[in-house]
């Protein structure tokens, strides 16, 4: 079962090859090799390093609210990049490019911190000795 499974896998990523190949350019191509080495080379070390950090100098009754926040934070951030890089660059949508897109980023980060500071204020006062 698990050889057919894998067969049509396959069938299916040479037919998206072969669906792909007349709208192959240079952009494309740069996209795909871009993507995996900017990733390998900067994001992964800078958040492997932010992590570290975390678990050295925030608490530890913050440091699971913290990691959170920070990958909602980042996600937010990810969601928001093509918008706020180039904001009138998709098709015409009336009520949805019309917006201050840095002001609904920065209110949704501030949401995202103010909660994991209520959840991590909560769940102190609910466990007053778990400092030590």
């Amino acid at each position: 079962m698990r050889w057919a499974i894998g067969a049509v896998g396959v069938v299916m990523g040479l037919w998206g090859a072969v669906l792909v190949l007349p709208v192959v350019s240079v952009d494309l191509l740069l996209w795909f090799v871009a993507g995996p080495i900017v990733h390998d080379v900067l994001l992964a070390p800078l958040f492997a390093g932010l992590g570290l950090l975390i678990a050295r100098w925030v608490p530890q009754p913050w440091r699971a609210a913290v990691q959170v926040g920070g990958t909602f934070t980042g996600v937010l951030v990810l969601l928001a990049v093509p918008l706020l890089w180039r904001p009138f660059a998709g098709g015409p949508n009336p009520g949805l490019v019309d917006r201050d897109y840095w002001t609904g980023l920065l209110v949704a980060v501030g949401v995202v911190w103010l909660g994991v500071l209520v959840t991590t204020l909560a769940g102190r006062r609910k466990r007053p000795h778990a400092d030590r």
